[in-house]
């Protein structure tokens, strides 16, 4: 009598699970991304690198005078500005160039690649706009959106009835966190603007005037 041994099926125990060769390929794909993404802000880097060597010939060599100290300032770089895309970076570099006769440091890069073309004014000269600008606020032409925000954060009414000696730290704060979050590599958005009625109501009569103020001093306990 011949007995039926059982087999195992190598292609059913591999059904039961995940394919290896399938979490593989995925895990490859996903470091090659990776790594695509690092060469390429590592290529940005070098781009960098040449036009500020090229434009700041002399003080570039006296900052690297080596290659050794010339690779650690672009690891520390390439650390430093993560946030930013290899284009924004790139774009940084630029500014200064056009902007400053003299080689940006890490922390000035820093502002460069948040700035975007219109830049980010410093504390002081954001606070004036802020106080300048005509209503509605969100219509305005801002320089940069983080100031809008700073004077929103800020209390409009609170920066249009104090003096500055008391309304600028206030806003000076504000100010310095919201550029502190764009230099991190976050986007704010634009003010939302108003569209002004092309229709508006007909202005009420003093006597509706009064019965609404009366109302609303009923509402508020005034």
């Amino acid at each position: 009598m011949v007995r039926n041994t059982p087999t195992t099926s190598a292609t059913t125990t591999r059904g039961q699970g995940t394919d290896p060769s399938s979490t593989s390929s995925q895990t490859q794909t996903g470091n090659h991304s990776a790594d695509e993404q690092l060469n390429e802000r590592k290529r940005a880097l070098n781009e960098v690198f040449g036009l500020l060597k090229l434009s700041y010939h002399n003080q570039f060599n006296a900052a690297f005078s080596d290659t050794e100290t010339l690779n650690h300032a672009k690891r520390l770089w390439l650390e430093s500005l993560s946030a930013f895309s290899p284009a924004e970076i790139v774009a940084g570099a630029k500014r200064a160039i056009r902007q400053s006769e003299y080689l940006p440091t890490v922390h000035k890069m820093l502002t460069l690649c948040a700035a975007g073309d219109n830049g980010l004014p410093d504390a002081r000269t954001a606070y004036r706009e802020a106080c300048n600008a005509t209503s509605p606020k969100a219509n305005f032409n801002w320089s940069h959106p983080v100031v809008y925000h700073a004077g929103r954060e800020s209390n409009w009414f609170f920066l249009a009835n104090n003096s500055e000696s008391v309304a600028f730290p206030v806003f000076a704060e504000h100010y310095r966190k919201l550029c502190a979050r764009v230099l991190e590599g976050e986007k704010l958005a634009a003010p939302q603007q108003l569209k002004l009625e092309e229709n508006p109501g007909k202005p009420l009569s003093k006597a509706a005037n009064a019965q609404k103020l009366a109302a609303l001093r009923a509402e508020f306990d005034l």
